[in-house]
């Protein structure tokens, strides 16, 4: 993903404040732990791991963002394993700040 992105930057206007927003999503079971008390942590935290990997590839910080959505953006509202599966995920979204 990171060279499909340095490959579009420079085809983008200099004067458009472009960002790719890496957006976290969890399944709908709650989690409660110390190191993710919420699906918001853990959906933050998804996304953030993302984002570095883009930056350490050479997308410049400036046009990198995170989100978390939790549980409350699910693609899937079924209770199966595989709709928990579909509903963990990170999306990429290019936009503008």
């Amino acid at each position: 993903m990171a060279q499909v992105v340095k490959a579009l930057a420079p085809k983008i206007p200099r004067t458009l404040p472009w960002v790719l927003q890496i957006e976290g999503h969890t399944d709908r079971r709650p989690i409660n732990t110390p190191q993710y008390p919420s699906n918001w942590e853990l959906s933050t935290a998804r996304a953030m791991a993302v984002v570095r990997v883009l930056r350490d590839a050479g997308i410049p910080p400036e046009h990198l963002a995170a989100t978390g959505y939790g549980e409350y953006h699910p693609i899937d509202p079924r209770d199966t394993p595989q709709a928990y599966a579909r509903n963990r995920r990170i999306e990429l979204r290019l936009t503008t700040r």
